[in-house]
């Protein structure tokens, strides 16, 4: 771990300041992903500035036909909120079965989004949901937001400040875990919403991405069948040591028919 400087913010717009005025500084706030980082020297930060106990980034809020969740609201906060299980259950399950009891009870959900790993889970409720990110500078919707492989548009000195999740008519998750870090290797989320159908997929590419063919598939008929003519391109799937693009491509395709089976029983 290389040396750095330790900042404790009491406000928001005081880590912003911090931020602002050290261009290399990371904002830490449950640490799952920078802690091992540094750990392993990928990174090299000049401070950290800790926003981990902001009240103004906790919360959890069900109002105006939405749900807000504050940037630091950690996973088994989600995972166990009544509000949350009443208005997007499927939010709830997906922050259950996020890694290991220790992660879901330090890890949050700004600090998973932000960080936008390509087998985070958050980033596909986010994109299927069409949820808004709200940050310190602006309103981003999540289309707009994600960009690639830990590429988001959040610019040096934003900070995400909450989530803003519409509430679907239905919706559903399922996703295949790796047996030791319980990240997606392929994770895939339904939304019913007033729109129309959405689908979103973790895990399987460089970054989460909607697979549009499902989407038009299911808003013709909502049962797993649907998908049985459908496929994705292997050679935009990810290929490491545990799975071959290949075998990827066609686990989004069980894991969607998993979720659309759900979605039918919630």
């Amino acid at each position: 771990m290389f040396e750095f400087n330790y900042l404790k913010a009491t406000s928001l717009s005081e880590a912003a300041k911090y931020i602002a005025a050290n261009p290399e500084a990371k904002l830490l706030a449950g640490g799952m992903t920078l802690i091992p980082t540094l750990k392993q020297r990928l990174a090299q930060p000049s401070h950290l500035v800790d926003i981990g106990g902001l009240p103004e980034l906790r919360g959890i809020q069900s109002k105006n036909g939405g749900l807000s969740l504050g940037a630091a609201t950690q996973h088994h906060e989600i995972a166990t909120s009544a509000t949350v299980k009443k208005a997007i259950p499927a939010l709830a399950y997906l922050a259950d079965n996020i890694g290991d009891p220790q992660v879901r009870n330090r890890g949050t959900l700004g600090g998973s989004v932000a960080n936008n790993d390509p087998a985070a889970d958050y980033p596909a409720a986010v994109l299927a949901l069409d949820a808004l990110i709200v940050t310190t500078q602006r309103e981003i919707s999540a289309e707009e937001f994600f960009q690639g492989m830990f590429t988001t548009a959040l610019k040096v000195d934003e900070i995400i400040v909450r989530v803003s999740f519409p509430v679907p008519r239905r919706a559903a998750y399922a996703k295949f875990p790796h047996p030791a870090s319980g990240y997606a290797m392929a994770g895939v989320f339904i939304a019913e919403t007033k729109t129309g159908v959405r689908v979103a997929v973790t895990g399987a590419g460089p970054g989460v991405f909607r697979w549009s063919d499902a989407e038009s598939a299911l808003a013709k008929s909502m049962s797993p069948a649907a998908l049985d003519d459908l496929s994705l391109a292997s050679a935009d799937m990810n290929e490491d040591i545990h799975a071959t693009r290949e075998y990827r491509a066609n686990l989004v395709k069980v894991m969607a028919r998993r979720a659309v089976q759900k979605l039918l029983e919630s």
